[in-house]
């Protein structure tokens, strides 16, 4: 096997060397960095990151800023992004460098994946880029390039071709001999040995073959018309010698699709309109919305919306209150990773009275464009944005009562 893995480790490395795209996480070698751009490019898009992370780094600059600001803060500054887990989760791992690690990402592997949010391709990422030390990582477009190279068959996210894999970027990665990648694949208790210690060698850099990996994917390998004559390893991929590269990887099934129904109410007082924000854990975690719920069997979505406003907040809606909010707020589809959620959002002049809150564990009445300093998901800013454009014919008269 190492005969083979030698040539492939050496063409992939310096082919990224030799030329890769110009994306500012690759300016440096900053341990900070290199997590925040990997938590920020799992399941997101090169394009919407790049400038989110310069934003990012301007405003939380090092794991003791990040550790500092408030979770609010982190959150308002990841909005848009999604899977917020993330965000919470990059805010709880600072704090654990802070307390444990002398406000350092550490360099052992046991101690990168204790870290809250990271596991086997973030700690792999870190090490490897950051550190130089020989840890394998597999992400979906290193998964592509692997399973075509060595044509490995059956669904990557099945257990068997998935160790597979790994076992093969632990090879790659790890310089040569089944000692190395094994240690690289167990990520063993000692911290391995830096790049410069691999470079000393003659080995190509564990950083350059993984992120050449990474990039090959991303640019050359493609799912769909792979540039194989483009490709630096095109000689040495199985796949493409057997005329078969779009087979690999296998597809597996695809996941079904939920569709949920969602009621918003946009409830206005002297001016504020009123945000709640969601428990740390479950969708959209941690998060400020327009107070929402899901209709019960049956029930119409203005039905919904008065019961919502009486069950989770204590105010209740005379029938009449509520209108729909213009178009496209008044109902519209936002599409997650297996769900397709359906909002109907309503506007209406709060009642009086003190909010009592149940389901949220936190409420803000908001003036206009304050709640972009929140943090809020797409969905809600959508809402948001119908609730401001809202002619003043449509909104119910004001009530003079406080609260």
């Amino acid at each position: 096997m190492e005969a083979r893995l030698a040539p492939l480790r050496t063409a992939i490395a310096g082919w990224f060397a030799a030329g890769h795209r110009d994306l500012p996480w690759r300016r440096t070698r900053d341990p900070y960095a290199v997590w925040i751009s990997e938590i920020m490019l799992q399941q997101t898009r090169v394009e919407t990151v790049a400038p989110r992370f310069s934003r990012w780094m301007a405003r939380f600059p090092s794991v003791p800023a990040l550790a500092a600001a408030p979770l609010d803060d982190v959150l308002a500054e990841w909005a848009g992004l999604g899977y917020y887990a993330r965000a919470r989760n990059l805010h709880a791992a600072a704090r654990v460098m802070v307390e444990r690690h002398g406000g350092r990402v550490p360099e052992r592997a046991d101690e990168v994946l204790a870290l809250p949010g990271v596991g086997r391709y973030t700690a792999g990422a870190i090490l490897s880029i950051a550190f130089g030390q020989p840890a394998p990582l597999l992400d979906g477009n290193v998964e592509r390039v692997l399973a075509r190279i060595f044509r490995v068959g059956g669904d990557p996210r099945a257990s068997a071709a998935r160790e597979r894999l790994w076992s093969l970027a632990a090879g790659l990665v790890g310089g040569g001999g089944d000692r190395a990648a094994s240690a690289a694949m167990q990520y063993g208790d000692a911290a391995p040995p830096h790049e410069g210690a691999a470079v000393q060698h003659g080995a190509p850099s564990p950083s350059h073959i993984n992120q050449g990996l990474m990039e090959l994917g991303a640019v050359v390998c493609s799912p769909r018309r792979p540039a194989c004559l483009a490709c630096p390893v095109a000689p040495l991929c199985e796949a493409r010698g057997a005329g078969e590269a779009e087979a690999y990887p296998a597809k597996g099934r695809a996941t079904r699709v939920v569709d949920v129904t969602v009621v918003a109410l946009a409830l206005s007082r002297r001016g504020r309109l009123l945000l709640c924000r969601r428990p740390a854990d479950g969708l959209w975690g941690g998060l400020f919305e327009l107070p929402s719920g899901e209709p019960l069997p049956g029930e119409a979505p203005l039905d919904a919306a008065r019961r919502v406003a009486e069950e989770r907040l204590g105010l209740r809606l005379p029938p009449r209150a509520l209108r729909p909010l213009p178009p496209p707020g008044d109902r519209f589809d936002h599409l997650l990773s297996h769900r397709r959620v359906t909002f109907h959002g309503f506007a209406a002049e709060a009642p009086g009275g003190a909010v009592r809150r149940t389901f949220y564990d936190a409420h803000r009445w908001v003036g206009p464009g304050s709640a972009t300093t929140l943090g809020i998901s797409r969905a809600t800013a959508r809402l948001l944005e119908a609730a401001a454009a809202a002619p003043p014919q449509t909104r119910p008269t004001r009530s003079k009562a406080h609260g």
